[in-house]
C-alpha cells in the first residue's frame, strides 16, 4: 500500500465524500452489487475532519532511536521505516522480504543407546475429548523420541503435559489426512523456532505424503524443516489402477537399528465383492485411501552374562567382557578358542512388540484379515511360522464403526494375550477435558459472565453430543465381547522396558476436576468473586442501572470506581436488536503459537438463521468451536458457514482450514449444496491447490484483492460498458465452477506475482458471493491492505440495513477485523463509524520497538486506531503467549475497549455493557503474574505469526 507519512495525508482526498462512504461499492458496478442506499453508518463529525485533529495525541508512540534496540543499520538499509515519528513499520516484513529467521535446518544425529533403560509406548489424548482429530501415541526412549500421527492440537497437548518436543525424532503418519496430519505444520514450524539454530524431523507417511509437503511450502519457510520419507505406490489421480494389491501388503522395513525396528504394512480399501475372490485385482488407489499398520519391535534382551563360564573358557575380565554382552564373538585369552555370547550368557528374552492399526473404513477390513505378513505375530497355532514372534500390545486407532464389529473384534483375538487399547473416539473420554488448563479458566469465566462466557470448560455427555447420544450410546453398550479391550486414557502408558515393569501404567493419568471443585477452589482464593458474580449479573437482569461507576466490593481496590466507565451513545444500528441477530466468539485470541490458555486466531461470527463465517481459521479451530457449542452443536456451525476469510498466509491464521473444509464436506455429503468460497491472500491458493490434491476440499478460492475498493473500482471501469462478447464470455461461466480445475487460469495464478485482477475468474465468484452475502443479511464486504507481511488484509462487514416496528430504516452493523497489522490509514479508514472493530494487540505499550519490529500493534495503539475511526467498541486480541492469561492493558481511554479471551461469545445486543465487565476480569485474575511461558521446548515460533 502507499507509504503514508502522516494520517493527515488520508483525509486530504480531494472528494471528501469518500471519507464519509469508505465501504461503498462502485454505484456502476451492476454486474455484482447494488449500491447500498445510505453510507455503511451514520458517522459523527469528529475531529479528523478539523482542524482540531492536530491537538489530539499522536496515532502512534512515537518510536525512540535513542532507546531503540533495532540498529541504525537496519533503518540506514530500509528495513524499518520512519516518517515524523508517527507511522514505523519495518518495510522489508511487510513486503515479504524479511530473510533473518530463514534458517538452514540441519537434521540432527543422536548417539544410540541400544541398552535403554526406559522405554514405553503413550497415548496422547488429542482430540479425545472433542472428536475432533486423532490422537497421537508417542513411543519414548531414553534418547530418542517417536510420535505417530500429529492432529491439530498437538503441540498445545505438548506444552500443557510438559512433553518436550525437542526431542522429537520421527513423525510417523497412519493416514496422509487433516485429522492425522493438521498439527504437523504448526509442529514443525515449533521445532524449527527451538534453540539458536532450530531443529528439524524425519517424516514418514505413504507416498501421498508429498502432497502435503507439497502444500506446506507455500508457508513453511524452509523445506529442510521435514525431512520426507515416503513409501508405497504412488496413487493416481485419473483413476487408473496402481500396482497388483498383493505387492501392497508386503512389509516395509522404516527403520532397523539396535533402538528399534519399525516397519510399515498398507492397507487400502477393498470392495467386499472382490475380497472373498482368490486374485486380487487391481485397485484404483485416490490419495489419502492408504493407510498404515506400524510394527514396532524392541531387539530382544540378552541373557545374564555369567563370569563363571567366560573364566573357565579362558578369558580375563575387562573390555571382551562387554562385547559379549554387545552380541559379538571374542577370541580367548588363554584357549586357542572364539567364544561366542551363547557361551557366556543366559537365555535372551523376546524383545517386546507393539502394533498401531488405523483400519479407517470397512472397506479396509477386508484386506486387514487377509494380510499374509501378519501371521507371525498370530498366537493360534494354525498361523504359526518358524520366526514368530509374540505381540505385547496393540493400539487401535481405528474408529468404534470398525472396532466394534464381530469381525474386527474376531480378528483383535488372535493376538492371543496381548493387551489391546483402543484409542478410537470413545464416548467416555469425552467429559475429561484434554486441556485442563484451558477448560479450568473457561469454568472460572463461565461462573463470573455465563452472558459472554457461555461454555462451561466441563461438558457432559448430553451437553456435548445432544440428540445424538442415544444413538451412539447404544452403539458403545453393544461392543461384542469376542475380545477383551481397555479404553485408551490420556497419558496412559505401556512399558515396554525395563523387562518386570512390562505392562500398563495408569500413574500418569491426570487426576479428574469436576467443575464445582474448580469454583470451590476459586471462591476459596479470591472470595469476591461470588459477589461480583452477582454485580454482573445484574447488567443483564435489569436489577442495577449500568451507571458508569462501579458498586465496590468490600475492600477490594481494584473493583473501585474506574473513572473511565463513562456511558457513550448507542449507535442507531443497535435499535430493537435481539439476541438472534449476530454474535462474535473469539475461537482464539493469542499469536504465534497455542499456549496452555489461548488459542490462535479464529473469530466466528453467528448470523443464526442466516448462517454464519469464520474470520481466519488457525491450528485447532474445529477444536475450538467443539468446546464452544458441544460436537453435534459445532457441526451445526460448520454446516451453516457462508464463507471463510483469511487474512494471511502465517501458520496461526490459516492451518485450521484443511480441517473445518474436510469436516464441512463430510457432513455435506450426498446433500445438495454448493461448495464454500474462501476468501484469502493469493499466496493462500497456493497451499489450497496443492493439498486439493490430497483431499478434496469441496471450496472455491477468491483473492482478497478482488475484494478490495481498489480493485472493485478497476472492474468497474472495466465492465462499465462490455461488449457483447465479454458478457457472453462471462455469463457463460457457471458460478460454481471450481477454480483448480486442470488447465484453469487459476491453477497457475500464484505462480505469477503482480498479476493484474483477471476479470473472468474473478467476475463469477464476485456474483456467486454478492448472492451469499445478500442470504446472509450482509452487504458488503470489503478486504483492505494492511501493514504486516507480504499479502496482508483486514476484512469490514456491513450489513443490510432493517426496518424497526414503526417501518423506520435502521442502518445495519458494521465490524471490522485488522487481522495482523501496524497502525495503519488504510484500516483508520475501513474502521470508520464502525460497530465493532477487532484489533490485535500483541504487544504491550513497553514493547513498541518488538511491535515495530514485526509488524505488530500495542495495546494503546489499538485504541488508537478505534478511537480515530469513531468505532463504538474495541475488542482487543491476538497476545503474545508472554501473557499466558490475561495482557498488561493501559487502563486509560478504556470506555469503549474489553479484552478478548477463548470461547468469549460477544452478542450484538450486549455491546453496551461490555467495557462494563473489564475490572471484574481483572479481579478474577488479580493474583496472575505476566510471565513468560516460552522455554526451550515450546519456544515461540517467529515464522507463523509474527
Amino acid at each position: 500500500m502507499p507509504q503514508i507519512p502522516n494520517l493527515r495525508l488520508l483525509f486530504s482526498n480531494p472528494n471528501p465524500s469518500l471519507l464519509y462512504s469508505p465501504l461503498r461499492f462502485p454505484s456502476s458496478l451492476y454486474l455484482l452489487f447494488k449500491p447500498p442506499s445510505k453510507t455503511l453508518q451514520s458517522l459523527k463529525p469528529f475531529s479528523i475532519l478539523s482542524s482540531s485533529f492536530k491537538k489530539q495525541r499522536p496515532f502512534t508512540k512515537p518510536f525512540s532511536r535513542k532507546n531503540s534496540s533495532l540498529s541504525e543499520k537496519n533503518l540506514k538499509e530500509g528495513s524499518l521505516m520512519e516518517e515524523n515519528d508517527s507511522f514505523v513499520y519495518n518495510k522489508k516484513r511487510a513486503a515479504g522480504k524479511d530473510k533473518n529467521e530463514r534458517k538452514n535446518l540441519q537434521l540432527k544425529v543422536r548417539k544410540l543407546n541400544p541398552i535403554n533403560t526406559i522405554c514405553y509406548v503413550q497415548i496422547l489424548g488429542t482430540g479425545m475429548d472433542t472428536q475432533d482429530t486423532s490422537p497421537s501415541v508417542l513411543l519414548f526412549f531414553d534418547k530418542q523420541r517417536f510420535i505417530f500421527n500429529a492432529g491439530e492440537g498437538l503441540q498445545r497437548f505438548c506444552t500443557e503435559h510438559r512433553i518436550k518436543l525437542s526431542k522429537i525424532d520421527h513423525i510417523f503418519l497412519s493416514r496422509v489426512c487433516s485429522e492425522t496430519a493438521g498439527g504437523l505444520p504448526g509442529l514443525l514450524l515449533t521445532l524449527a523456532g527451538i534453540g539458536d539454530e532450530g531443529l528439524s524431523v524425519n517424516a514418514w507417511g505413504p507416498s501421498d505424503i508429498k502432497y502435503l509437503v507439497d502444500a506446506m511450502k507455500s508457508f513453511v519457510p524452509n523445506a529442510a524443516m521435514v525431512h520426507t520419507h515416503s513409501f508405497g505406490d504412488v496413487p493416481r489421480m485419473n483413476g487408473a489402477a496402481n500396482h497388483d494389491a498383493r505387492k501392497m501388503v508386503d512389509p516395509i522395513v522404516l527403520i532397523d537399528d539396535e533402538v528399534v525396528k519399525i516397519t510399515a504394512i498398507l492397507l487400502h480399501p477393498v470392495p467386499a465383492s472382490e475380497s472373498s475372490q482368490d486374485h486380487k485385482p487391481d485397485v484404483a488407489l485416490k490419495p489419502g485411501d492408504v493407510s498404515v499398520i506400524y510394527v514396532c519391535e524392541l531387539p530382544e534382551i540378552k541373557g545374564k552374562f555369567d563370569p563363571k563360564k567366560a573364566a573357565a573358557l579362558g578369558l580375563r575380565p575387562g573390555p571382551k567382557y562387554r562385547e559379549l554382552q554387545l552380541g559379538n564373538s571374542v577370541k580367548s585369552d588363554n584357549q586357542d578358542r572364539m567364544v561366542h555370547p551363547s557361551d557366556v550368557l543366559g537365555p535372551s528374552i523376546p524383545g517386546p512388540i507393539v502394533l498401531l492399526v488405523d483400519c479407517p473404513t470397512p472397506m479396509h477390513m477386508h484386506q486387514l484379515f487377509s494380510i499374509q505378513s501378519l501371521n507371525k505375530y498370530y498366537a493360534d497355532s494354525s498361523n504359526k511360522e518358524e520366526n514368530s514372534r509374540f505381540v505385547n500390545c496393540v493400539i487401535h486407532l481405528s474408529p468404534a464403526l470398525v472396532a466394534q464389529t464381530s469381525d474386527y473384534q474376531t480378528w483383535m483375538s488372535r493376538f492371543g494375550d496381548a493387551q489391546h487399547i483402543m484409542a478410537g473416539h470413545q464416548m467416555k473420554n469425552i467429559e475429561i477435558p484434554i486441556l485442563g488448563a484451558s477448560a479450568r479458566i473457561a469454568a472460572r469465566l463461565n461462573y463470573l459472565c455465563p452472558q459472554l462466557f457461555p461454555a462451561p470448560g466441563y461438558w457432559s455427555i448430553q451437553d456435548l453430543m445432544g440428540t445424538t447420544l442415544d444413538s451412539k450410546a447404544s452403539c458403545e453398550s453393544c461392543i461384542p465381547k469376542i475380545c477383551e479391550s481397555i479404553s485408551a486414557e490420556n497419558l496412559m502408558k505401556f512399558i515396554l522396558r525395563p523387562y518386570s515393569q512390562l505392562g500398563l501404567d495408569r500413574s500418569g493419568i491426570p487426576t479428574t476436576v469436576s467443575p464445582s471443585e474448580i469454583i470451590s477452589g476459586l471462591l476459596s482464593e479470591i472470595p469476591e468473586t461470588a459477589e461480583a458474580a452477582q454485580q454482573v449479573a445484574q447488567f443483564w437482569s435489569g436489577e442495577k442501572e449500568t451507571r458508569g461507576e462501579m458498586v465496590s466490593i468490600q475492600d477490594n481496590k481494584l473493583m473501585i470506581e474506574e473513572p473511565w466507565l463513562v456511558e457513550d451513545a448507542i449507535p442507531s444500528c443497535l435499535e430493537g436488536v435481539t439476541r438472534e441477530d449476530m454474535e462474535i466468539v473469539l475461537l482464539g485470541t493469542g499469536s504465534s503459537q497455542p499456549s496452555k490458555y489461548r488459542n490462535v486466531s479464529s473469530v466466528y461470527v453467528n448470523l443464526f438463521s442466516k448462517g454464519s463465517l469464520l474470520l481466519d481459521c488457525g491450528e485447532g479451530t474445529l477444536g475450538q468451536l467443539k468446546r464452544r457449542f458441544g460436537v453435534k452443536g459445532a457441526d451445526d456451525a460448520v454446516r451453516s458457514l457462508r464463507f471463510i476469510w483469511i487474512s494471511h498466509i502465517h501458520a496461526d491464521h490459516h492451518t485450521g482450514l484443511a480441517r473445518i473444509l474436510a469436516l464441512r464436506r463430510d457432513l455435506l455429503k450426498g446433500i445438495p449444496h454448493e461448495p464454500i468460497i474462501v476468501i484469502g491472500p493469493r499466496l493462500l491458493s497456493r497451499f489450497l491447490n496443492a493439498y486439493g490434491r490430497l483431499e478434496d476440499l469441496d471450496m472455491q478460492f477468491l483473492d482478497c484483492g478482488h475484494t478490495t475498493e481498489a480493485s472493485l473500482q478497476a472492474l468497474e471501469l472495466s465492465n462499465k460498458h462490455p461488449s457483447p462478447e465479454k458478457l457472453s464470455d462471462i455469463e457463460s461461466q457457471p458460478a460454481d465452477a471450481t477454480l483448480f480445475a486442470k488447465g484453469s487460469r487459476m491453477q497457475s495464478y500464484w505462480k505469477r506475482p503482480g498479476s493484474p485482477p483477471d476479470d473472468k475468474v474473478a467476475l463469477p465468484l464476485l456474483k456467486k458471493l454478492k448472492r451469499v452475502l445478500g442470504e446472509a443479511g450482509l452487504e458488503v464486504l470489503i478486504s483492505f491492505p494492511v501493514i504486516h507481511c507480504f499479502q496482508a488484509f483486514g476484512i469490514a462487514l456491513r450489513a443490510a440495513d432493517r426496518l424497526n416496528d414503526a417501518g423506520k430504516s435502521v442502518p445495519g452493523w458494521k465490524i471490522v477485523y485488522s487481522g495482523d497489522t501496524r497502525p495503519c490509514p488504510e484500516l483508520i479508514k475501513a474502521s470508520l463509524g464502525a460497530t465493532v472493530l477487532i484489533h490485535e494487540a500483541t504487544f504491550e505499550d513497553g514493547m513498541v520497538e518488538e511491535a515495530i519490529a514485526r509488524n505488530h500493534s500495542t495495546t494503546s495503539e489499538a485504541i488508537e486506531a478505534g478511537n480515530s475511526a469513531g468505532a463504538y467498541r474495541i475488542i482487543l486480541t491476538h497476545f503474545s503467549q508472554r501473557y499466558p492469561k490475561i495482557p498488561v492493558v493501559n487502563e486509560n481511554h478504556m470506555h469503549k475497549t474489553c479484552i478478548a479471551f477463548d470461547m468469549m461469545s460477544v452478542n450484538l445486543a450486549d455491546l453496551p455493557v461490555l467495557p462494563k465487565i473489564l475490572p471484574y476480569l481483572k479481579l478474577l485474575f488479580k493474583n496472575e503474574m505476566v510471565v513468560d511461558e516460552v522455554d526451550d521446548d515450546s519456544n515461540a515460533v517467529t515464522a507463523t505469526a509474527d
